[in-house]
């Protein structure tokens, strides 16, 4: 039972699902083993995954490189509380992004989150940390999990690309919306994190062409 994902046990993981899902081998077979997409289990970490919240990755990237060159490579809780609304602004954080930020930073200093210790806990209790934040919800509470905890079994909802992925897969007319895609992403049990990087893989390279 994997307990976490690595760059070794992700090829066995992806070779398991091929085996018994035709539309995952196919992406395997085409494509070959996905990025791990591994990311630090961080305050900056979740900073970028809630900027990456409802816009294009390269905006997201944008806004997060523009904090970062304000902060002199420092993206802490305590800088980003001092910054001004004008000066996130200058960072192209949106009003909105910027209450989730504070708001972030604030329950992390407060103590009332603790990001070193999510590792210790279930999938679901992770889940619960993390969406007393303001704007954190399923999908970013997700991506965490899958990205910088490497969890083996989650799939985050609401994820555009992967529903898409799933459609042109399968030339369907219309896409699955979030609540019917994790219904479909059961069937990758425990290992739907596998699944939703080999649905990126795909989603990106045919993206490409």
């Amino acid at each position: 039972m994997i307990k976490t994902l690595d760059e070794k046990n992700l090829i066995h993981a992806c070779q398991k699902l091929a085996k018994q899902d035709k539309n995952l081998n196919f992406i395997f077979e085409t494509y070959g083993t996905p990025p791990l997409w591994k990311r630090e289990a961080t305050f900056a970490a979740l900073l970028h995954i809630i900027l990456e919240q409802q816009v294009s990755l390269a905006s997201a990237l944008s806004a997060f490189n523009k904090l970062r060159d304000k902060l002199n490579g420092e993206i802490t809780p305590e800088n980003v509380l001092a910054l001004s609304d004008a000066e996130m602004k200058a960072a192209y954080f949106s009003r909105q992004k910027t209450v989730y930020a504070r708001d972030l930073a604030a329950k992390i200093l407060e103590g009332n989150l603790d990001l070193q210790n999510l590792g210790d806990l279930s999938d679901e209790q992770v889940k619960v940390e993390l969406k007393q934040v303001k704007g954190i919800g399923d999908w970013t509470a997700g991506i965490y999990l899958l990205m910088a905890l490497l969890r083996p079994d989650v799939m985050p909802k609401g994820d555009l690309a992967l529903h898409i992925a799933w459609q042109r897969l399968n030339k369907l007319d219309a896409r699955p919306n979030a609540d019917e895609f994790l219904i479909i992403a059961e069937r990758w049990q425990p290992l739907r994190a596998v699944a939703a990087r080999l649905l990126w893989h795909f989603y990106l390279s045919v993206k490409k062409f």
